[in-house]
């Protein structure tokens, strides 16, 4: 199998040999005398702003205007060849050859060689680095050698064996080969996401302050330093090598503790665009921003983690209960005016791979739900502690399920919203929970996969991945390796399907709600878009008039 550049788009098509299947602010810094950005609303990212170390919303939005990868991603989700790739072919799906287009180069005026991302990718994998994309390289061969072994707590008790995957091989500059442990037929699919972006030498010379001020090869650079709270401000590149060149000179990233003071801004005219409107804003916001208002569909998902490493936790009927004494249906209306979806599934409506009702336990059935609980004899005495990450807009809709739980079950609740995402996020990661906990997921790339692996595998929990639950099944991990195998959309969405039956069985989350993404601007900017990933498609972006 061969993928091309320019002509080439993956989709849910069943193709010989493989499956393609279509995750109060202040100016950032940035040159004064420079042209006027474009001001863009983000929270505060969880990491430095590197690639391999970047798996939340914030941070890849950054990064998607620094970078560009060796394939890209569609507005609506589809994959392009319109990247660094020239080529990506695989006779067996294990062994991958990747051909780089000539002419590329980072912002530091370097090229982009096949050793920019071979070296990259081993940074990442290379466990006492520490980077959270670290387990998106698992299937590559020779992964398991660059993981330190641990104690039963998790905790190093030496080094690595290896520094670099046996599986990847530079060519020449402009060719390198992956083979992966087992045939994955979607891994082109993968190559979009920002942990396989492409770093350049001068990362390895110092990683912390690259964070601060990243060096990419995507349409924008960087003006100047990010600064936590207040933001960054890029520029338009020059010599960017990529068919999606930017139409404004500049765009700002405002760094606002919470959506409602952006939001504000946005109605005085002092913010050009917010991506996503807070909750209590979501029925006014049409009339609010007439003509400057747009929904649009997204993958993103709403659910609650479950600490299962607590023992309150640990009985499956305890979380299936807590499911089924939640009304979502009643809080899309009251408190998102209809612009969220139920969750009856852990993949969304936007993906292939969907189905309607896949969860049993995603239903309101307050009878079953309080005979679950008393079988597993939990207590009701002491309250459930419910975690949402501050200044997002979670407040209403987490005291909306904490009312429901309280009616329902008879059981009170406590609300731990106080923490910013960067103080949550790494509470998530070190089993700091000790109750359910609020989670979103937009997917990376376009497949049901990306819904299921990263999240619940065993190997996917922190710190190589994102199964903050710290949920494991064998059997659950089987069926997801057998998709990653198949040879056709079919057979892999069968095998998806099947791991998704065994999740929403063991229901590690409580599925909550789909998203709807709504957006507002100013009216000096137009042609903004908020993408399937909920991301804002910088490139697209015009001046009004």
């Amino acid at each position: 199998m061969t993928r091309t550049k320019r002509s080439s788009r993956l989709t849910a098509t069943a193709l010989a040999g493989a499956v393609l299947l279509t995750a109060c602010g202040s100016q950032g810094t940035g040159d004064a005398n420079g042209p006027e950005p474009v001001s863009i609303a983000i929270g505060e990212p969880a990491a430095p702003l590197v690639p391999g170390n970047t798996v939340e919303e914030y941070g890849t939005q950054i990064l998607e205007s620094l970078w560009t990868g060796l394939v890209e991603y569609g507005t609506d989700g589809e994959v392009a060849y319109t990247g660094v790739a020239e080529s990506i072919s695989s006779p067996d799906s294990t062994t991958w050859t990747i051909a780089l287009e000539d002419g590329w180069i980072f912002h530091d005026g370097s090229p982009v060689t096949a050793g920019s991302f071979v070296d990259a990718w081993n940074y990442t994998a290379y466990s006492p680095n520490g980077q959270a994309g670290s387990y998106f390289f698992a299937t590559v061969e020779g992964y398991e050698d660059l993981q330190a072994p641990v104690d039963d707590e998790g905790e190093p008790t030496g080094d690595p064996v290896a520094a670099e995957m046996s599986g990847l091989r530079v060519v020449d500059d402009l060719t390198f080969t992956v083979t992966l442990s087992q045939p994955f037929a979607q891994f082109p699919v993968t190559l979009g996401y920002n942990p396989f972006f492409p770093l350049p030498a001068s990362f390895f010379d110092d990683p912390e302050a690259f964070g601060t001020r990243p060096v990419g090869n995507g349409p924008f650079r960087a003006a100047g330093a990010f600064v936590p709270g207040e933001g960054i401000t890029l520029v338009a590149a020059d010599g960017f090598a990529g068919e999606r060149a930017p139409a404004v000179d500049a765009v700002e990233y405002r760094v606002y503790a919470d959506t409602e003071t952006a939001y504000t801004d946005a109605l005085a005219g002092n913010l050009d665009v917010v991506p996503r409107v807070p909750a209590d804003a979501s029925e006014t916001a049409a009339q609010d921003f007439e003509g400057r208002y747009a929904e649009t569909a997204a993958s993103g998902f709403t659910f609650l983690g479950l600490p299962l490493y607590q023992e309150r936790y640990a009985d499956p009927r305890v979380r299936q209960a807590l499911s089924m004494a939640i009304d979502r249906e009643a809080i899309t209306e009251a408190v998102f005016a209809g612009t969220r979806e139920p969750a009856d599934s852990v993949v969304p409506p936007a993906v292939d791979g969907h189905r309607d009702g896949a969860c049993e336990y995603c239903v309101l059935d307050v009878d079953r739900a309080n005979d679950l609980l008393d079988e597993a004899g939990f207590d009701r005495t002491q309250p459930i502690e419910l975690w949402f990450n501050a200044g997002s807009g979670n407040d209403a809709w987490v005291q909306a399920l904490g009312n429901q739980l309280r009616t329902n079950l008879g059981v009170e609740y406590v609300l731990r919203g106080d923490l910013a995402p960067a103080e949550y996020g790494p509470l998530l990661f070190t089993q700091g929970m000790t109750g359910p906990f609020r989670m979103g997921w937009s997917m990376d790339y376009p497949s049901p996969q990306n819904f299921l692996e990263p999240l619940y595998s065993t190997q996917a929990q922190p710190p190589a991945g994102s199964n903050t639950a710290f949920y494991s099944n064998p059997v659950f991990d089987a069926l997801v390796a057998q998709g990653n195998q198949a040879t056709s959309s079919e057979q892999a969405i069968a095998l998806y399907n099947q791991a998704e039956d065994v999740l929403l069985q063991d229901l590690p989350v409580i599925p909550l709600f789909f998203d709807v993404t709504q957006s507002v601007h100013s009216t000096e900017v137009a042609d903004v878009v908020v993408d399937v990933f909920g991301r804002v498609d910088t490139t697209a972006v015009t001046r009004a008039g």
